[in-house]
């Protein structure tokens, strides 16, 4: 290794894509960030164009290259990570996609789901996926992809139909991670934490299910291959006639989260993590045991090592909460998230203000497909304020209600949680965060830990780095978050409950 050489690390998420260069220390070097387009062409449904992803992905890996003063041919390896559950379906010949990737956040497939239950398999699917059915996941929206993305038939042509081109392997689904290594290796893979994310797979034999297929009708030929998570035989290398110029290996690809648990060197279990970003995803190691849970969490593979078993993880992901800043914002009760910080602190309380941030649903504990944002408590005396204080507690809030299910299911208790993701350079949030959940808060020096994460893995993979040891002595501590006293926390989160029940099964 030298010590002119990184690890880059695409980091692809809901809003935007990153490209983040790092050294063998674990430090950002260099990086670089592009926002697309958020598409509803209906209500409840969310979509991207995988082209201008990939547009995007091209252009930060440049220009994070060129503000670093780094050639492609430095870059030891690159790892990437992905929103989850976010599906694309594409040519295998052309590389072109046929339709908009349908968005993790997308509705359109509840009532797929509601006929799930009816039919009475919602159980037969948790136990082979570690999931709660919901529209959240791939599954559905793959099979809606392929029932709704034939180009109109010209009666003289008649050309086939998508789902027979995809049984024949001519199209391809996959998750983002997917996508981006197809267009950067020519090989159509995928690694065990994404493939768990999409209901399609069998969390414990780790492997496709052919029932699973069969239920939403999805060839087997149209997946990718699934790989652990850093792996030494990598996922391709790019085109050195390509946009990069250099032959650099891809050696690894993590689901956001399960990227973000491993850059926050989770690897022992009773270890968790809390990311903040749209949505908010608490994880914690389980090891190589699955634990099923009976409090709304869900089982899914943490990180898969080359040559090593599965490690698995509970998790409890939060649609909303980031989005609900934005929210505000878009309405013009702020004018950026970061003046959200001053105006929370500005009150010493919400006045009874409960705002549940139900704007796609409610995901853990709750899973409710039908819940719709509520906030209860208004006066006269209510002011932008309230609201604003009331949004970050939602944030705060939600997040015990996973916490406590989490040492349920787990029978671990947390005594501490790292946590990252762009909220938590707000520090009232934090100590609010601490405050509502009797705990400790620990957040890193390094806040891009799911880009690092994914880098770590991708770093392993090619002997960047020897042994998770090294990422553990790489990682440090920037702030600690004690609780404090005087908030009146568990009547406040018992009101909390009262206002969750007043959001469900609204739609």
């Amino acid at each position: 290794m030298s010590e002119n050489t990184y690890v880059g690390s695409i980091d692809q998420g809901t809003t935007g894509t990153r490209f983040i260069i790092f050294d063998h220390g674990g430090t950002v070097v260099s990086s670089a960030y592009r926002k697309h387009e958020q598409l509803y062409p209906n209500q409840g449904w969310v979509e991207h164009d995988p082209m201008e992803i990939w547009t995007n992905t091209k252009r930060v890996v440049t220009e994070a290259l060129e503000d670093g003063d780094i050639e492609a041919s430095q870059l030891e390896a690159i790892g990437v990570t992905n929103q989850r559950e976010t599906i694309v379906l594409w040519e295998r010949a052309t590389g072109k996609p046929i339709a908009n990737a349908l968005v993790w956040q997308d509705r359109r497939t509840t009532g797929r789901i509601e006929r799930l239950e009816a039919e009475g398999k919602v159980d037969a699917v948790r136990y082979k996926t570690g999931l709660e059915p919901d529209a959240y996941f791939s599954a559905p929206k793959a099979e809606w992809l392929l029932d709704n993305s034939d180009p109109i038939k010209l009666s003289r042509s008649r050309p086939r139909d998508v789902r027979d081109r995809a049984a024949d392997g001519e199209l391809l689904l996959g998750t983002i991670d997917s996508w981006l290594i197809y267009n950067l290796t020519g090989n159509h893979v995928t690694d065990v934490t994404n493939a768990s994310r999409t209901m399609l797979f069998n969390t414990f034999d780790l492997e496709w299910d052919a029932d699973l297929l069969a239920e939403f009708n999805v060839p087997g030929a149209a997946l990718p291959e699934v790989r652990p998570s850093s792996d030494e035989s990598l996922y391709g290398r790019t085109d050195p006639d390509g946009f990069l110029g250099a032959s650099v290996p891809v050696g690894a690809a993590l689901g956001d989260q399960q990227a973000a648990l491993f850059g926050q060197t989770c690897f022992e279990p009773g270890d968790a993590k809390t990311t903040y970003g749209t949505g908010s995803f608490m994880l914690m190691n389980t090891g190589d045991r699955a634990v099923m849970s009976e409090y709304g969490l869900l089982t899914t593979v943490g990180f898969q090592l080359s040559g090593e078993p599965a490690q698995y993880a509970l998790e409890g992901p939060i649609f909303i909460t980031g989005a609900a800043i934005e929210w505000l914002e878009q309405l013009s009760v702020i004018e950026d998230a970061t003046e959200s910080e001053q105006l929370a602190r500005s009150v010493d309380s919400t006045d009874g203000v409960y705002f549940v941030p139900a704007l796609t649903g409610l995901g853990a504990p709750h899973w409710d497909q039908r819940a719709r944002g509520t906030i209860v408590g208004l006066t006269r005396g209510t002011r932008r304020e309230h609201l604003v204080r009331a949004a970050l507690e939602s944030i705060a809030f939600q997040t015990r209600d996973v916490a406590e299910a989490m040492v349920e299911d787990a029978a671990i208790p947390l005594s501490t949680l790292r946590v990252d993701g762009g909220a938590v350079r707000n520090n009232f949030l934090c100590q609010l965060q601490a405050t509502i959940l009797h705990n400790e808060i620990i957040r890193p020096v390094v806040n891009e830990t799911t880009a690092l994460g994914a880098a770590y893995a991708a770093g392993l993979a090619v002997g960047y780095w020897d042994t998770v040891e090294e990422l553990k002595e790489n990682w440090q501590v920037d702030r600690t978050f004690v609780p404090t006293e005087g908030m009146n926390v568990d009547h406040r989160y018992k009101r909390w409950q009262e206002a969750i029940l007043r959001s469900t099964d609204w739609a």
